[in-house]
């Protein structure tokens, strides 16, 4: 499954940096909005993990509030991307959420995770690991697939099934690739989550009307806009040491 994960997200990598920041709405106009309502308004001199950095949209941002940032991924490609994005304005390098980390312990402030964790077949060692090297009274603020959407979509018969699924994405860079994640049911991620933090919120995103009004042009949006105001596409959770 890792290598799997590597090699889509390499393809993806171009994709990633040159169109999800205006063309991909469930990110751009979706979930963005619903995590950054989540973070601190000022980030000077927090340290932050940027766990599934991706080509670096999330860096930057905390760039920009202040913060001192590490990014990590597993793709080397994504890692690169993300390097083109931020320069020496962060700390980036290729690293497996899997493992242990190559942190100290009580290192980081604030662990955000944004649409990665799906990929990750067993939550317990990674969210030990991001335990480990956060610091007392830190965050962890992550998104993922929401468990509904995933049984509804895909028709599956098993609801409180752990399960692996696989759909194509077709990209303009990379053409057609087959992108593989687990779906777990909502108590395993309250439950896994709620072993080693203190859950603070939890966030089923609707679309901003607001957003609505100055995008009226993006396609997306008026496609979307009441499909997701109805039914959760992503779940965000915010928890604390």
């Amino acid at each position: 499954m890792k290598e799997k994960v590597v090699e889509v997200y390499d393809k993806l990598a171009k994709d990633y940096e040159i169109h999800v920041d205006t063309q991909s709405g469930h990110n751009a106009y979706y979930e963005r909005p619903a995590m950054m309502k989540l973070m601190p308004t000022n980030m000077n001199q927090l340290a932050v993990l940027d766990a599934g950095c991706a080509a670096g949209w999330y860096t930057e941002q905390f760039i920009k509030l202040g913060a001192q940032v590490t990014a990590v991924d597993l793709s080397p490609a994504m890692v690169e991307a993300c390097k083109r994005r931020v320069g020496n304005e962060a700390e980036v390098f290729t690293c497996d959420l899997t493992d242990t980390l190559p942190f100290k312990d009580e290192t980081f402030n604030l662990i955000v995770s944004s649409l990665t964790l799906h990929y990750i077949d067993d939550w317990v060692p990674t969210f030990r690991e991001f335990h480990r090297i956060m610091k007392p009274g830190g965050h962890l603020i992550f998104s993922v697939h929401h468990p509904f959407m995933d049984f509804k979509h895909f028709e599956r018969p098993d609801y409180f099934a752990h399960e692996l699924l696989m759909e194509i994405w077709n990209k303009k860079e990379s053409g057609p690739v087959e992108v593989t994640f687990y779906r777990r049911p909502l108590q395993e991620i309250i439950n896994v989550t709620s072993a080693q933090f203190v859950i603070d919120q939890i966030v089923e995103p609707q679309p901003d009307l607001d957003l609505k009004d100055k995008l009226e042009s993006i396609d997306w949006y008026n496609q979307w806009f009441d499909r997701l105001s109805t039914n959760p596409h992503f779940l965000v959770v915010k928890a604390q040491k």
